[in-house]
């Protein structure tokens, strides 16, 4: 080593309050797999880690940060029910106020605090505001990345990035994962062919950068090159499944393809061997929620997908309480009543309209009022066959689903409910606007077999 890990944070003009360079080195490590989207063995993996900076120096301001923080951003858990992770934040804030820290760590307890009240676009302003002055915080970067998505802040996430990327030189460390998060940023601002040049530039760098990877899946899902994106995760999947917290998602990616083919049996067996089997593991909300999804997806195009309703509730029954993102609600939901479980879906509902009624500052619970209660509302409907219902319910919120946070790929399956109720109304008008629909989509995604298929079913019923 030619330096301690503690010269190193300062040279980069980053210090960190602490004396302890084994503190430092592990919060590198926790830093180093966040970005990679990994578990690192050689360190201990993201627990192991955890524990160690603890013991390393239990009054570690930063260490509180990124452990705490990481804990908040899987949204797998609620302050306001789990009084451990409550707790976590009520102690970092604390030992703030007992430490001489400089500002920029000051600043980053305040975006925690913020975050875990459900103030997430408070937070990202202050990751923000650190970033102007240090721009090259990777955490600050993460963190705000990570808040931009779960709010659907899609300029956000690709201007974020491009204003700190000329201050990063090529020998930084992790330089080249900034690529695969600016491309996600492009390609959700619809810059489909920049985005992929980017991440292309990424994958040159780092070929097991799965971000990068994620995002030209990304590209291909948007452009409905099916083929394309087929050959590409094949091609590249001994890469990117190494990055263990990602890989089901990739998967997921992958089986979309097949789902827009029509090849619904493949898309199934990707679901049984990788995503749900990592999901039922794992218990990670972005593979949760995926699973939820492709499920759904599926059942809208006639498939049978047998008990696996049942066996994924097991997964999201625990987390019907917890209200942390209207997209992951609405995901829970979506398994509830795939699984016929009638009680679950409505307590689910009530607690979301319950946290409605007074949502304070949480931005999640007031967009449960505008927003969210609504869609729950919507996938109920469709459920017991009331397509009317459904799609007034939905057409109206069609272009503020953005706000429920995720990519514009995982947002689809809301388009393509809104699309198969209006198909499947008995009004007329509504009938009239599922073709309509069709043609936007077939504007926005030449060649989509889906699009295909959907439009041949719509004039089936409709002849």
């Amino acid at each position: 080593m030619l330096f301690p890990p503690l010269q190193a944070w300062i040279a980069e003009g980053l210090p960190l309050s602490t004396s302890s360079n084994e503190a430092c080195k592990l919060y590198d490590a926790i830093l180093t797999q966040y970005v990679k989207w990994r578990n690192d063995e050689t360190v201990g993996g993201f627990e192991g880690c955890f524990s160690a900076i603890q013991a390393a120096d239990p009054n570690f301001v930063m260490g509180h940060v990124i452990t705490t923080g990481l804990e908040l951003m899987s949204t797998a858990s609620s302050p306001r029910l789990n009084e451990s992770l409550a707790s976590a934040v009520r102690r970092t804030v604390e030992l703030a106020t007992s430490q001489v820290l400089s500002p920029r760590e000051r600043l980053h307890v305040k975006a925690i605090e913020h975050y875990s009240h459900g103030r997430f676009t408070k937070a990202c302003d202050v990751w923000e505001y650190i970033l102007v002055d240090h721009p090259t915080d990777l955490l600050a970067l993460k963190f705000a990345h990570d808040g931009y998505f779960y709010v659907g802040a899609q300029a956000h996430l690709r201007d974020s990035v491009a204003r700190v990327l000329p201050h990063w030189k090529p020998h930084t460390p992790l330089f080249s994962y900034l690529k695969g998060m600016y491309s996600f940023g492009l390609l959700e601002t619809r810059a489909y062919d920049q985005a992929e040049k980017v991440a292309m530039e990424g994958l040159a760098l780092t070929p097991d950068d799965a971000w990068s990877v994620h995002a030209v899946a990304h590209v291909y899902e948007m452009k409905a090159e099916v083929d394309k994106g087929l050959k590409f995760m094949e091609s590249r999947e001994k890469d990117w499944q190494v990055s263990d917290v990602l890989a089901s998602h990739n998967y997921w990616h992958w089986a979309l393809y097949f789902i827009e083919k029509g090849q619904y049996e493949a898309a199934l067996q990707i679901f049984d061997s990788q995503v749900f089997r990592r999901c039922k593991t794992t218990g990670s909300m972005l593979d949760t929620v995926d699973a939820s999804s492709m499920l759904c997806r599926l059942e809208m195009e006639g498939v049978c997908v047998q008990d696996r309703w049942r066996e994924l509730l097991q997964v999201t029954r625990p987390h019907t309480d917890d209200h942390v993102t209207l997209f992951n609600d609405l995901h829970f939901l979506m398994v509830s009543l795939g699984a016929k479980e009638s009680g679950t879906s409505q307590r689910l509902l009530e607690g979301l309209q319950e946290l409605a009624k007074e949502p304070g500052d949480n931005q999640q619970h007031q967009l449960a009022r505008t927003t969210g209660v609504s869609m729950c509302q919507a996938l109920m409907e469709y459920d017991q066959g009331h397509y009317d219902r459904t799609v007034e319910l939905l057409y109206p919120l069609r272009y503020r689903v953005v706000n429920i946070g995720g990519s514009d790929a995982q947002r689809d399956v809301f388009n393509q409910l809104l699309i198969h109720a209006a198909v499947k109304s008995e009004n007329k008008h509504h009938q009239k606007l599922g073709r309509c629909l069709l043609m936007e989509r077939d504007a926005m995604r030449p060649n989509s077999l889906l699009t295909d298929r959907l439009m041949q079913r719509a004039l089936a019923l409709h002849s």
